[in-house]
């Protein structure tokens, strides 16, 4: 068995706004494993300034997990336990290895297109005029969830957001989840 791991920027169509600022890149990494003729893939993914294990020497754990890949999963979960997208991106990608298809990890109506999964329409922090922009975008593409990301503007504002979100479908099948990242909330 053997394993390497490349790394892979993604960029933003749009500035995504978090508790820490904007963001217009993600680094992520795929770690893939041979063996016996097969590969499996499993993405380590962290976000620079928010993730746990964004730390100095995140690459060089990937380095040492794949030069150490013939220990296997278990001790390799053990050794990576302050890397949880390091132990994220192995365990998926030895579950690609153990599947037909290294794409599909678990067979369903969803991964055959047969049934959707009803999932979070995410508003990402900004102005109040673009965060009601995206609720209003995410409504009528069919959200029945929206889960907002507060903490980017004056706590005034936000809870009118969520006051007018909360009158205008209070009658309807809307639900509303608030993520924060406020102590006092």
């Amino acid at each position: 068995m053997k394993a390497n791991y490349k790394k892979y920027s993604l960029n933003f169509k749009t500035p995504s706004g978090t508790s820490r600022g904007l963001m217009s890149t993600k680094e992520t990494w795929f770690i893939f494993i041979q063996n016996d003729g097969k590969q499996g893939v499993g993405e380590c993914g962290i976000l620079r300034g928010l993730s746990v294990d964004d730390r100095p020497d995140y690459e060089e754990k990937l380095k040492w997990t794949c030069a150490n890949i013939s220990l296997g999963l278990d001790t390799l979960l053990q050794d990576l336990i302050e890397y949880p997208s390091i132990q994220f991106g192995l365990e998926t990608a030895f579950k690609s290895l153990a599947c037909s298809n290294p794409y599909i990890l678990f067979p369903s109506a969803f991964t055959t297109v047969a049934a959707p999964i009803t999932i979070n329409g995410l508003v990402w922090m900004g102005s109040e005029a673009f965060m009601r922009a995206q609720i209003k975008e995410k409504i009528a593409t069919g959200f029945s969830c929206i889960k907002l990301k507060i903490g980017a503007i004056d706590f005034q504002s936000e809870l009118d957001i969520l006051k007018s979100i909360r009158k205008e479908f209070s009658a309807s099948d809307i639900e509303l989840r608030v993520d924060t990242n406020r102590a006092f909330l």
